[in-house]
């Protein structure tokens, strides 16, 4: 399916969704972050920095807050990862002073593939679930809480990966639309280029968030922003300009990946 175009949606409803106090949004994260790392008596945090906004976010965040005592861990996959993307992420690194790690996994996956069945998106997923077992290696090398970087938009529909991406202690920022962090890394200083760079798991070669979905984000976040708004289908498709195919699509996604949010449910709580 062709990603239709933000010039298609309600600007009216867009500049009401990114129109927020950033100042109170990120007052309230760091609130949050200090109090559960102290209540979960941690050492501090830790989490994966790919270079895209959303992990970058998570890292500005976590130096002002932790200092040396958030650990940073950049995890391309030489095969797949455009190395610009690790680029990024070690400017990142670089400018905020923060402890690192630097894991290629390209070698571990490898390992895995040769002993599984070939499909090219169950090994993407591997990818994110080989990340997360490293992640948690270390937070429990280093007594470390785990933040997740997904954001309230890929969260809502599922573009993650369960026991991958999505797997974490706390998520920080998971009640922030792809539109609204885009707005608050420009409040928090994170480069341009990171901020309008195009969102990418790099699960696989080119991999590209919004053609693998086939709509843009400022129209995820338009149909979400409505859909909690209790509004209708017609309704959704009539107030944002959106084809009503679309907004269908993306409660479909939203209903689908109700489990991925959810913890795994007992024989009696079904």
């Amino acid at each position: 399916m062709p990603i239709s175009s933000k010039d298609c949606v309600n600007h009216e409803i867009l500049r009401e969704i990114i129109t927020q106090d950033y100042v109170k949004i990120q007052n309230d994260i760091e609130k949050f972050l200090k109090d559960s790392v102290l209540e979960n008596k941690a050492d501090g945090v830790i989490f994966g920095l790919s270079g895209g906004i959303d992990s970058a976010i998570i890292a500005y965040l976590s130096a002002k807050i932790f200092g040396k005592k958030a650990l940073a861990l950049v995890m391309p996959d030489s095969t797949v990862s455009p190395s610009s993307e690790t680029g990024d992420a070690l400017k990142i690194i670089g400018e905020l002073g923060i402890d690192y790690k630097l894991i290629d996994i390209d070698v571990i996956h490898k390992i895995y593939s040769n002993y599984l069945e070939p499909e090219k998106r169950a090994l993407g997923n591997l990818r994110a679930r080989i990340r997360a077992n490293i992640i948690y290696y270390y937070a429990n090398l280093k007594n470390l809480l785990v933040l997740g970087t997904s954001d309230k938009s890929e969260y809502s529909i599922g573009y993650f990966t369960k026991f991958g991406d999505g797997c974490a202690d706390l998520l920080p920022i998971s009640n922030l639309y792809k539109t609204q962090i885009r707005e608050f890394a420009k409040i928090l200083g994170i480069p341009d280029n990171i901020i309008t760079k195009k969102s990418s798991p790099n699960l696989w070669k080119d991999h590209d968030a919004e053609e693998e979905i086939g709509i843009s984000y400022e129209e995820i976040d338009s149909i979400l922003y409505c859909i909690e708004k209790k509004i209708s289908v017609d309704e959704v498709a009539k107030m944002t300009e959106i084809k009503k195919e679309f907004v269908e699509k993306i409660i479909q996604m939203h209903e689908n990946s109700k489990h991925k949010r959810l913890p795994p449910v007992g024989i009696n709580e079904g």
